[in-house]
């Protein structure tokens, strides 16, 4: 690997490590923010009671943002010198208003929203609550601002030094898949987060404990995957669109289509062979890709071969991190709807194997967002400003040692900041809300047939009442 192969692998690594931990903190802090209203408006123990448990593991997520982000600014000044030469005009003022409406709004608020509660009026710490959740937002808004100009950039033109000066602000920040970018990175982060309370709840269900706390916020997961899973595959469909129309190699890659092709089909699987461009062992559904593309039978959708090889991106990764990302989007919106069925039967909280299913989907969100990230950025090289800069122009005169060390001992640390992480945050959840435990009667031992369960499986009330007492003590010892 050359100077540029590494840089890229160590940035692809360190905003890879930090994108996971804005997505959880964007989530968990509205989720807060809902409990915090519902506490507010009702008065409910319960709710108060999972603001509290949620709000150790938003902040963890919050500390870890804020700890992998300042890395990445030192990165491009050392790493992309290059980059950094050329779009600074552009980017930094982005940057910094970031800093001014997102940065200095949570670091305001979050100390009254961490502590605050019990210090000072609901009210005041709902209004905490929103502003840091906002702040989030903001934040987000602005990255993905930066990030939408150099997928489709306007507003600013590059004079004869190479350097990027601003025409208009309006179009350098609403750029056209800007919308689509915001949109689908939000709901992402949304439906990351409810998966998140989904499968933590679903794991004291499980376990019969702290019930109270667990119901309610399972109940809201769900309901909340319910609507954001078919939402984001809708914001997924007018985001390709907004894809096809600007950055047609890119959805080429995506697609594995080496062609210019009407109606074309849907590769499920296969392998893209860069050097012979074509398709290997490839499963086609003929005049799909053309449906959900251009919403037609015989759209016309242009292939990786417009463009020279030199031009194209590395296809087999976007090829495969799509799938993937879509693939967990699937699964996601089945999990969605399979609890609204036993919810509709009444055995959302009884269903012991979807209480398992819902762990398993729990990091499901993560790997979707780093693979769409994956397709965002590696389908867009060569260039690191489409069709203007390219990516080999952009690094910095770094030697291969010194970002190969660079690399490893990023690889080091932040490793162990996830197993800290981990740590601390399984602690936390596995201890759980405050709440009691399943009452003798709904023992899953015992007969709970009017509860939604099947009595099949289950032995019956009269020899559950010789017992009850002493598997009350049982779960308040396990509690």
């Amino acid at each position: 690997m050359d100077a540029v192969d590494l840089a890229r692998a160590q940035f692809a690594f360190t905003i890879g490590f930090h994108i996971l931990w804005p997505t959880l903190s964007i989530g968990l802090a509205w989720f807060c923010t809902l409990l915090s209203a519902l506490w507010w408006r009702t008065g409910k123990p319960v709710y108060r009671d999972l603001m509290r448990f949620w709000m150790r593991l938003f902040a963890l997520s919050f500390g870890m943002g804020v700890i992998t982000g300042i890395v990445l600014s030192y990165e491009i000044g050392t790493n992309w010198a290059g980059y950094s030469r050329s779009v600074s005009n552009v980017l930094g003022p982005m940057f910094m208003y970031e800093t001014l409406t997102a940065f200095f709004l949570e670091a305001g608020f979050i100390g009254i929203m961490l502590f605050g509660e019990g210090r000072v009026s609901k009210g005041m710490h709902l209004f905490s609550c929103l502003m840091v959740s906002s702040g989030a937002l903001f934040s987000a808004t602005w990255i993905i601002a930066a990030n939408s100009w150099m997928q489709t950039p306007a507003g600013a033109v590059a004079g004869a030094d190479g350097i990027f000066h601003v025409t208009s602000w309006w179009q350098a920040i609403f750029t056209a898949s800007f919308p689509y970018r915001l949109a689908h990175m939000v709901c992402a982060s949304f439906l990351t987060g409810a998966f998140v309370v989904a499968g933590v709840s679903a794991f004291h269900l499980w376990r019969r404990q702290h019930l109270a706390a667990s119901r309610t916020a399972f109940s809201m997961a769900m309901w909340l995957a319910l609507v954001l899973a078919p939402t984001q595959i809708a914001l997924g469909d007018l985001h390709g669109r907004n894809t096809l129309e600007h950055q047609p190699v890119k959805l080429a890659a995506m697609e594995g289509l080496w062609d210019t092709t009407k109606g074309p089909a849907m590769t499920v699987i296969g392998w893209p062979d860069m050097a012979e461009q074509k398709n290997l062992y490839a499963l086609d559904i003929p005049h799909l890709a053309s449906l959900y593309l251009t919403h037609s039978w015989d759209g016309e959708v242009q292939g990786l071969k417009t463009v020279a090889p030199a031009d194209q991106p590395n296809v087999p990764v976007v090829f495969f991190a799509f799938r993937i990302m879509v693939g967990i989007g699937l699964a996601l919106l089945a999990t969605a709807v399979t609890g609204f069925i036993l919810r509709l039967r009444g055995r959302l909280f009884y269903a012991r194997w979807f209480h398992l299913l819902a762990m398993a989907t729990t990091p499901l969100g993560f790997l979707a967002v780093l693979a769409g990230w994956t397709v965002t950025e590696a389908g867009r090289q060569p260039w690191i400003v489409y069709g203007h800069l390219r990516t080999a122009d952009a690094v910095a005169p770094v030697t291969v040692g010194a970002v190969t060390t660079s690399l490893l001992i990023f690889f080091l640390v932040y490793n162990l900041l996830l197993a800290s992480f981990i740590w601390f945050a399984a602690r936390i959840a596995l201890r759980g809300p405050a709440g009691d435990t399943l009452p003798a009667h709904e023992h899953p031992g015992l007969d709970r047939t009017n509860a939604g369960g099947s009595a099949s499986s289950y032995t019956s009330p009269a020899s559950a009442s010789s017992s009850s007492t002493a598997l009350g003590d049982l779960e308040q010892a396990g509690a």
